[in-house]
């Protein structure tokens, strides 16, 4: 619990007074926001504001993780480094994406396949990986295998299909929070909901862990404690970015922060062993990216659009609604999604309890 707290408190800090260095750092450099040309209106007000904002908290929450084992000792674990090496990964390349965008002056910066194949890559190596490196007991940090609440099904998938199931969880989750990022702090508020979940699953997968007391009920998960300060971190270091990236934003985080975010979402589901939990635990998320696959999909079939506008959350601003009535209400459907997760996850032990 003290690695928790360290991370978190760490990171926090680190976050909270890095962003503002930042935002002086980007806007002397010139290194703005461009907004797209169809976009709301009231979004244009917010061309020039610094941009790339994540780089401060993917560097804030690796240096509070690393902080934590120092103070206490103790070597970071095969399951953690991998889920910080994927976040890290998709963070150089959102932050390549995001540079073009400066340096170009435009909305778009990596052509989409070029952006695809670093998500790919990236991906590949952490779904390779994190199949091997078993511990004293033979558990890895992952297997070929689906799971919800916690592995199931009788056999592996195979390592093919199991890399296959990992690249989809890593792009789709992190192009999900790439899809949020729409609004000032709805994802970085969003997020932070769902990494607290993960603090708690991480602890309670430590506390229940087959390695410490085999049981009927007990989690066959490698390092529970290291992905749960893991957790703590990016959370602590994203709670530091929200505070200056609440409406009305100050920095954004840009592809840097959304594809860094997805990515540590889906490590953690992963290694935790609820890769279809994340589905309901980051429900918002997955509203707004089918939002738009609705969208995009009716309009080639028919010519008309669902929505006055996609992700969700633009076509309830061209709606009417104020910007932070929209963030505040989707927060509050994050909450509803985690909670809803999180009982799953608690109901499903209580039998075996």
């Amino acid at each position: 619990m003290r690695d928790i707290l360290i991370a978190g408190a760490v990171a926090l800090i680190l976050s909270l007074v890095g962003t503002p260095l930042a935002i002086r750092i980007f806007a002397r450099r010139g290194y703005g926001q461009n907004i797209r040309e169809e976009g709301p209106s009231g979004h244009h007000d917010k061309r020039g504001t610094p941009t790339m904002g994540g780089t401060v908290f993917v560097v804030a929450a690796i240096l509070g993780f690393s902080a934590a084992h120092l103070a206490t000792l103790s070597p970071p674990t095969v399951s953690a480094v991998l889920v910080l090496f994927l976040m890290a990964g998709l963070g150089a390349v959102g932050f390549l994406d995001d540079f073009i965008k400066i340096y170009k002056q435009r909305s778009l910066g990596l052509r989409s396949g070029a952006k695809a194949l670093g998500q790919l890559i990236v991906g590949a190596v952490f779904a390779v990986l994190v199949v091997r490196f078993p511990n004293g007991y033979g558990v890895t940090p992952a297997v070929p295998r689906l799971s919800f609440l916690r592995d199931f099904g009788p056999a592996s998938i195979g390592i093919v299909l199991f890399t296959i199931w990992v690249l989809i969880l890593i792009v789709g989750f992190s192009n999900a929070v790439n899809l949020t990022d729409g609004l000032d702090g709805l994802a970085s508020g969003a997020t932070c909901l769902v990494l607290v979940a993960y603090v708690l699953i991480g602890n309670w997968q430590l506390r229940n862990s087959c390695t410490n007391m085999l049981g009927q009920g007990c989690y066959w998960v490698r390092d529970p404690l290291d992905l749960a300060v893991v957790a703590a971190a990016v959370l602590g270091a994203l709670l530091g970015f929200l505070w200056w990236n609440a409406p009305p934003a100050k920095i954004f985080m840009g592809d840097t922060g959304s594809l860094a975010l997805g990515g540590v979402l889906a490590g953690l589901a992963v290694t935790t062993r609820t890769q279809l939990l994340l589905i309901i635990l980051a429900g918002l998320c997955v509203m707004i990216t089918l939002s738009v696959i609705i969208q995009v999909g009716f309009f080639k079939m028919t010519g008309r659009r669902v929505f006055r506008m996609a992700p969700l959350q633009h076509h309830f601003e061209l709606s009417g609604w104020a910007e932070t009535t929209i963030v505040v209400r989707f927060w509050l459907i994050s909450a509803l999604c985690v909670a809803v997760g999180l009982g799953v996850f608690y109901v499903e032990w209580m039998p075996n309890a």
